[in-house]
């Protein structure tokens, strides 16, 4: 089954006027079929990296190999092969016509220490995420920009119930989305997260204690939507939380976790400043865990986590594709309130979102929106509680809740 992904009108309007395109995101998120799909109408020559043999003469005579290359070309998994980017420079630097690379890379191919700035002002890097539950639907872009344009109008809708567990237990990659058994699901994310250790965490980082990185990946998705705490992570291992925080910093790397900042202001001193993580799709977590989906439907604190997660990576989805950048934070002060999503948009506002597994909300729901919005001012566009609702309600000048599927969904007419 092939999916719409949302974000490829920005991918052909970076190829129009860049001379190298990076589109990069975890393993097995859409990125070659996007490319290849971009590239076919375009006149794209393939090349993939996950072939050793290409990897071996690429290393072998990096200016040689760029120099034999077409007009234009996808280059695909380019992290394995660092050694190109400086042929790459000089190939731009010669002849700066856009679209001359189209690159993918399943891991953060710019904090690797060869390339520091050698493509600077010739790139555009564009981030795929899995896939959002509007492209899963096909029902459009999502109501992210409309929260944020004050214009958004959502239909009765139906309460979610137990499939708010289905779709946190479904997550966003394409593949297992596509298989209907729970086991080969699971089977799936094993062999994902295999790879992923023996391939490209060994070609990234020289570690001698691989087998512990699915065991630090496990604790991550423990702590989803949770206050980062690092101690723990580094608890049931003999080793220091120096090799800890490395090894932590690779799994952001690959784009399995997400560290979300603490939300600050000048007028705000007493506030928490510890970031969240986040697991970049909770189909992986709930896999990590072992969660069936009536595990997850009865553990409402375990729900209650990876929902926020869910959410959260919702938002970041629809965000890669709207018109302006924005920034994710969370908001707690030592006041104990709390805001579980905070977004700014570039020139913008800003749209805060509290997650609610429950199907009720009350005015207590919005305490940590309301200290939020006080702090803010002028530049406040909407509090949102989500909720597992019907139709959306107002709780006072801009204050909402509103139906978890909202958010990818428009509804009947009310």
């Amino acid at each position: 089954m092939s999916y719409p992904r949302l974000l490829q009108s920005r991918l052909e309007v970076a190829l129009d006027d860049t001379p190298v395109v990076l589109l990069h995101g975890p393993r097995q998120c859409g990125k070659t079929t996007l490319a290849k799909k971009v590239g076919e109408l375009r006149g794209y020559s393939y090349f993939s990296f996950d072939d050793v043999n290409l990897v071996a003469a690429a290393k072998a005579d990096p200016v040689g190999f760029v120099d034999r290359l077409a007009d234009k070309v996808i280059l695909d998994e380019i992290q394995h092969v660092p050694e190109l980017f400086s042929s790459i420079k000089h190939a731009v630097d010669n002849k700066r016509t856009p679209g001359r690379f189209l690159l993918t890379g399943s891991a953060n191919v710019l904090l690797l220490p060869k390339l520091s700035d050698s493509l600077a002002g010739r790139i555009d890097i564009i981030h795929l995420h899995a896939l959002s539950r509007c492209e899963v639907e096909s029902s459009g872009e999502g109501l992210l920009a409309q929260l944020f344009h004050g214009d958004f109008e959502v239909g009765m809708l139906e309460k979610l119930g137990p499939k708010l567990a289905e779709y946190v237990i479904e997550g966003g990659f394409p593949e297992p989305l596509q298989r209907t058994s729970a086991r080969r699901k699971s089977q799936w994310y094993q062999n994902y997260i295999d790879t992923l250790v023996q391939r490209d965490i060994r070609d990234l980082a020289r570690i001698s204690n691989l087998e512990s990185i699915p065991k630090i990946l496990q604790l991550a998705a423990n702590q989803s939507a949770q206050l980062l705490n690092k101690q723990l992570l580094a608890a049931p291992f003999q080793m220091s939380r120096q090799t800890v925080d490395s090894y932590f910093s690779l799994l952001q790397n690959i784009f399995l976790v997400d560290v979300l900042p603490a939300w600050h202001s000048n007028r705000g001193k007493r506030l928490i400043k510890t970031p969240k993580v986040h697991m970049s799709d909770t189909g992986l977590a709930s896999a990590l865990l072992a969660l069936s989906v009536e595990q997850l439907d009865n553990d409402r604190t375990m729900l209650g986590h990876l929902l926020e997660s869910f959410i959260y990576n919702e938002l970041r989805r629809q965000a890669s594709w709207h018109d302006s950048e924005v920034k994710f934070y969370h908001f707690r002060d030592k006041d104990q309130y709390e805001v579980d999503i905070v977004m700014e948009q570039y020139g913008g506002g800003t749209l805060a979102v509290e997650v609610k597994a429950a199907a009720t909300v009350t005015e207590k729901d919005f305490k940590g929106l309301k200290r939020l919005q006080s702090m803010v001012g002028s530049s406040w566009e909407l509090g949102v509680v989500c909720f597992d609702g019907e139709v959306p309600l107002s709780f006072g000048d801009g204050l909402m809740a509103m139906p978890i599927s909202a958010l990818w969904r428009k509804g009947t007419a009310i």
